[in-house]
């Protein structure tokens, strides 16, 4: 089983910056494509930020410029800088990979969540 554990949430003021961290533990697995997703208060859960195996990243158009995606590959570690918070980046941030185990095993996992507060 491979699990996914998001950390670095929490309450900052605007303008402010904070990084989210997303470490994969297992056995046997490589990370394909992972993101950052978040879901505030009524809302649905939206991308935030993705990045291919290659390094490609994609952000939405909210926080281009503001937001920062990457990964290590040495330790499996997934990371979300977050810089210029606005209070409306409020919501509780989630990870994602795409992880394949086997060539026929190759599925979706999803972190716990992390909330993020930005008081205005």
């Amino acid at each position: 089983q491979v699990q996914l554990v998001e950390s670095g949430g929490g309450l900052v003021q605007a303008g402010e910056s904070l990084r989210l961290s997303c470490a994969a533990s297992g056995s046997a697995f490589s990370i394909l494509t992972s993101g950052w997703y978040r879901q505030a208060p009524g809302k649905q859960r939206e991308l935030v930020a993705s990045i291919s195996s290659v390094g490609t990243t994609v952000y939405a158009d909210d926080v281009k410029g503001r937001f920062t995606c990457s990964r290590d590959g040495t330790k499996n570690t997934m990371y979300l800088q977050m810089d210029s918070l606005k209070s409306e980046d409020t919501a509780v941030y989630y990870c994602s990979a795409t992880i394949r185990r086997s060539p026929l095993s190759i599925k979706d996992y999803w972190g716990q969540g992390t909330q993020v507060t930005v008081s205005s």
